[in-house]
């Protein structure tokens, strides 16, 4: 679980940062969930975005995909969140938090 300080950390460091999935009117997919996952394992830190067609509550959303994925809610603006899980993938450049 990530405490407040954490967040802000990570917020700030995905504040500069173009949204890496895109979700689109089909909702929560598998092949969405497999491109999060991948995300996750590559850089540790992933930023969502939902496009204006799709009918889906953000907030929502995250707390879907971060119970399915086992990652860290890290917050949610507007049509975008950011999801963060730790990674065990060996020559990657981790966030130390």
């Amino acid at each position: 679980m990530l405490n407040s300080k954490q967040r802000a950390m990570l917020r700030s460091i995905s504040s500069n940062t173009k949204p890496s999935v895109i979700i689109g009117k089909d909702g929560i997919t598998d092949h969405i969930l497999e491109q999060i996952n991948n995300c996750l394992h590559a850089k540790e830190l992933v930023k969502v975005s939902i496009l204006d067609g799709a009918e889906i509550n953000p907030k929502d959303c995250l707390k879907t995909i971060a119970q399915k994925l086992n990652a860290e809610e890290v917050c949610s603006i507007g049509k975008k969140f950011v999801l963060y899980k730790h990674s065990d993938k060996k020559g990657i450049k981790h966030i130390q938090i």
